[in-house]
């Protein structure tokens, strides 16, 4: 599979390919995240996040609300 969008519904412990793809992109940073490294994600919002560094951003920002 060569760069293909997939999307993903995202599991408490896993996640569901929709549409096969080879990566997603970062809700937070917009960088290419192959499936195969894929580990952060948010549940209710749906969205994937790059490391955990984009992950604690979000949830900051999510705190600010």
């Amino acid at each position: 599979m060569n760069k293909k969008l997939a999307k993903l519904k995202f599991l408490p412990n896993n996640f569901e390919v929709i549409e096969i793809g080879d990566h997603v992109v970062c809700a937070v940073s917009g960088k290419e995240i192959l499936l195969e490294n894929l580990t952060y994600w948010n549940v209710e919002l749906q969205e994937p996040y790059f490391s955990y560094i984009e992950a604690t951003i979000k949830k900051e920002q999510l705190e600010k609300k």
